[in-house]
């Protein structure tokens, strides 16, 4: 676990971080149309709930900039944590997003990178271990068989979260972490049925 976290919001941490419910949403920058329209559904479903879960990703392209633009677009808090100091964003492209859920109400940047620190290969893995400790649950929308999301999963199962893929294609390389891990039993099939139990 990190020894503390650097944050950027316009509420304190104890009012983003206090009682609330939240599920990670992980997966590929290479995002498919199938990927994004599904992330999409699954974040307004949740959206939808009585609990409105805080959607916790990593401001990456593809599934995690997906996730939170969903979040705030239905109204629910997102968190984003970052491979970087707290004084940066990583990607640069997604500074405006960043910025957006930096002064949105219950929503935060986080990272436990000092001010300063460059975005390097390891950070990633290291942030991955914040995104997968933090939700209940975890859900990985798209990854290859050796991608971050899929190594964000499994980290989620080591420390006992719910874990949920979404099952794809046999041949698509970018549904390919998420099958490996429902064929193993480590995640959930991600359906109408799954969704609703991650808004319950």
């Amino acid at each position: 676990a990190p020894v503390g976290l650097y944050f950027r919001g316009t509420d304190s941490p104890e009012e983003v971080f206090g009682d609330g419910d939240f599920v990670s949403v992980v997966g590929t920058r290479d995002i498919s149309p199938y990927g994004r329209e599904w992330t999409a559904r699954l974040v307004a479903g949740m959206g939808r709930s009585e609990r409105h879960p805080t959607v916790v990703s990593g401001l990456a392209i593809g599934v995690d900039v997906t996730a939170h633009a969903a979040a705030l677009d239905a109204g629910l808090p997102t968190v984003a944590v970052i491979p970087v100091g707290i004084d940066g964003i990583y990607p640069r492209r997604h500074a405006a997003i960043a910025e957006r859920i930096a002064s949105t109400p219950r929503c935060a940047i986080v990272t436990d990178f000092p001010p300063g620190t460059a975005p390097v290969a390891f950070n990633f893995l290291r942030r991955n271990r914040i995104i997968a400790g933090t939700g209940r649950a975890t859900v990985l929308m798209e990854s290859k068989s050796k991608g971050g999301g899929t190594m964000t999963a499994r980290l989620a199962a080591s420390y006992g979260r719910e874990v949920f893929a979404l099952p794809g294609r046999i041949d698509d390389v970018r549904s390919a972490g998420c099958n490996r891990l429902i064929m193993e039993k480590i995640a959930e099939p991600l359906t109408d049925g799954a969704i609703q139990q991650l808004s319950l």
